[in-house]
């Protein structure tokens, strides 16, 4: 089976997830995988990069291969110079949003973009880059024995473009709504605007803590501005939530009004390599009316068949992954 090397910002954060969920699913598939894990443990992280680089010299100096001991090795959201000498191909997997300028010079290094979204895909294309539809899954938070309520949750992390504010503006309008819990880790306005349905989560919660919110709240409001992938969106689909989210790309590939709910932007803008899309206020309104408007048995269906959706796209996103890395591990 192909070496493979991971390497990516271990950022506490989605750079986190996504490596270990890389990490995980290629070795679930038999690759032998090696990771570097960038930025966290300090001296540790520079030692292995240090052993890397000595044991591709050393086989150098033994006649080995003229150019690395690994098959594949796949970038996480940037071009890392220092490692497309260890493998024979180099794959990255991007975040439109987050592409920066200074990445440009180091593209050439780029055999294949593995894309998580067709969204990204076309953009690196047109970059002129062979970019493979990878696409990609989030992690199982299913805890089928948590009862659901019928009211609202609201996953912000760290991230500033998940449409926290018109969601405020909304809940701030309408008191006769029922409860909204908002996760932030960032900070939000000051002072926060209070209201008796609306309620706070501004410190770290324990992983336990988070996923039990995940499953008590029925709908999930994700209005989000641009994603990379996605992983609130999708972690909610894992536990049968109804999510409402922006009616543009990425976030309607992964929902689709028989899983949930589209609500129209008003503008755009640009982060970079991405569009940004800000969803309509009173569109954001009528979609949460619908919302409370479902019967138990629409409720249910869309339920069903977001989990059944999220089982789907997991198994899609793994033969996609080992596909990939095959046919460019086969061009070395």
């Amino acid at each position: 089976m192909s070496r493979i090397h991971i390497a990516a910002r271990d950022n506490g954060a989605g750079l986190s997830r996504d490596l270990r969920i890389l990490a995980g699913a290629l070795g679930d598939a038999g690759f032998d995988v090696t990771v570097s894990a960038i930025g966290q443990g300090g001296p540790r992280r520079q030692l292995r990069h240090l052993q890397l680089r000595a044991r591709l010299a050393l086989e150098r100096w033994r006649g080995g291969a003229a150019r690395g001991r690994f098959d594949v090795n796949i970038m996480l959201e940037r071009v890392w110079r220092k490692y497309p000498p260890l493998a024979w191909r180099n794959a990255l997997v991007p975040n439109p949003e987050w592409f920066k300028p200074e990445y440009a010079p180091y593209f050439g290094a780029v055999d294949r973009v593995f894309a998580k979204t067709r969204h990204a895909a076309a953009i690196f294309e047109a970059l002129g880059r062979r970019s493979d539809y990878v696409g990609f899954t989030s992690s199982d938070r299913l805890l089928a024995a948590v009862p659901r309520e019928a009211s609202f949750f609201h996953l912000a992390g760290r991230s500033g473009n998940k449409g926290t504010q018109p969601l405020l503006d909304a809940w701030l309008r309408h008191p006769q709504w029922p409860m909204l819990t908002i996760v932030q880790r960032e900070k939000l306005p000051s002072p926060l605007p209070g209201a008796a349905n609306l309620r706070y989560v501004t410190r770290y919660l324990p992983d336990a803590e988070l996923r039990q919110l995940q499953n008590r709240h029925l709908f999930h409001l994700c209005p989000s501005e641009t994603e990379g992938f996605g992983h609130h969106l999708v972690e909610a689909t894992s536990v049968g939530a109804i999510v409402l989210t922006t009616d543009a790309p990425p976030m309607n590939e992964l929902i689709r009004p028989d899983r949930g709910l589209l609500v129209p932007y008003s503008h755009t803008g640009t982060q970079r390599l991405a569009t940004t899309y800000f969803v309509d206020s009173g569109a954001l309104e009528n979609g949460v009316e619908r919302l409370l408007a479902l019967d138990a048995g629409e409720r249910k269906a869309l339920s069903e068949r977001a989990r059944a959706w999220y089982e789907s796209n997991d198994a899609d996103f793994r033969r996609r992954l080992v596909a990939a890395v095959d046919d460019l591990a086969r061009t070395g």
